[in-house]
C-alpha cells in the first residue's frame, strides 16, 4: 500500500543562511531560522542509536514573539519523507503525533532543501510559527495538549521503492485542515515554558505524490526550545550577571570595611 503524502512544490530552494549543524549519520540537517535567515542558538544534548534509528537531541534558545521556520536539508541521493511535529502536533494535520510512518509528511527530493513556515490549514495556506508563552501556544489553546510542549521533532523516513518518475496525483478537493476547535484539558507544564503560536496566514501551495515509507524512521532530530532564562537555570548556557560599571553603578552609601564590628 502506498501513502498519499503532501510535498512542497514552490518553496524548495537553495538557502543562503549559515551552514546547518550536522551530527551522526548526517542524512538530514535541520535548522530553526528566523525570517531574516539567522539561526537561533543551538546546543547539542545527546546523540545515540536506538534500534535502526539514529536519534539526535538538541536544545535551542527561543526568543519571544519571533517567527521561525523549520528548514530541512536532505543530504542523500534519494527522496525522503519527513514527519514534522511542533509541541507534539503534526504540522500538516494538527493531530497528536507519535512520529509514525502512517502520518502525513512532507517529501524532500534528493539533495533538496525545503523551508516549512507554519501550521498547514489547506493546500495553499499555512499559519506562521512563532515563539510564545505556553498558554498562547496552538497545542494548548486548540487541543489543551501540553504533553510535548516545547519540542520540535523531525522523523526521517526512507522510501521502500524509489521510482525513476514521480507520479503526481490529481488534486481531490482541499487538503485536510488542521483542526481549530477549542481543546479541553488541563495545563500540566510550568507556565515559564516556551510554546509555538498559530500566527499570520501565508500562501504556501502543495501537491500530493505517492510515497511508501519504511516502517521505522532512519533518523530522528528532536529540538527542545526554551527561553534564555530557563537555559541559564539549567546550566546549558553560561549566563554571567551583568557587570557593574565603575562611577555609574556604585552603591548609594559607603560600605563597612572588612571585619568591622558594629557597636
Amino acid at each position: 500500500m502506498r501513502y498519499v503524502i503532501v510535498t512542497l512544490i514552490s518553496i524548495i530552494f537553495m538557502l543562503s543562511a549559515a551552514p546547518a549543524f550536522s551530527y551522526g549519520r548526517g542524512a538530514v540537517d535541520v535548522e530553526i531560522i528566523s525570517d531574516r535567515g539567522d539561526e537561533f542558538s543551538v546546543m547539542l544534548f545527546k546523540d545515540f542509536e536506538t534500534g535502526c534509528t539514529h536519534v539526535i537531541k538538541r536544545y535551542l534558545e527561543a526568543k519571544r514573539g519571533k517567527n521561525y521556520s523549520v528548514v530541512i536539508r536532505n543530504n542523500m541521493p534519494e527522496r525522503i519523507g519527513v514527519v514534522i511535529t511542533v509541541d507534539g502536533r503534526n504540522i500538516i494535520t494538527g493531530k497528536k503525533s507519535f512520529l509514525k510512518n502512517n502520518e502525513m509528511m512532507y517529501i524532500v527530493g534528493p539533495y533538496g532543501y525545503t523551508r516549512l513556515e507554519g501550521w498547514r490549514t489547506d493546500e495553499d495556506t499555512v499559519h506562521r510559527f512563532y515563539f510564545t508563552d505556553i498558554r498562547d501556544s496552538y497545542a494548548v489553546r486548540t487541543f489543551g495538549d501540553s504533553s510535548a510542549m516545547g519540542v520540535i521533532a523531525v522523523a526521517v523516513f526512507r522510501e521502500k521503492e524509489r521510482p525513476l518518475v514521480l507520479y503526481e496525483s490529481q488534486r481531490n478537493g482541499r487538503a485536510q485542515a488542521a483542526p481549530q476547535s477549542p481543546g479541553k484539558g488541563e495545563l500540566k507544564r510550568d507556565s515559564d515554558s516556551a510554546g509555538t503560536g498559530f500566527g499570520d496566514e501565508k500562501y504556501s501551495p502543495v501537491t500530493k505524490v505517492e510515497f511508501e515509507p519504511e516502517g521505522s524512521p532512519y533518523e530522528k532530530i528532536l529540538i527542545k526550545y526554551e527561553w534564555r532564562e530557563v537555559l541559564c537555570r539549567k546550566g546549558l548556557l553560561q549566563c554571567r550577571p551583568e557587570e557593574r560599571r565603575r562611577l555609574w553603578d556604585e552603591g548609594e552609601y559607603a560600605p563597612y570595611p572588612p571585619g568591622y564590628v558594629h557597636r
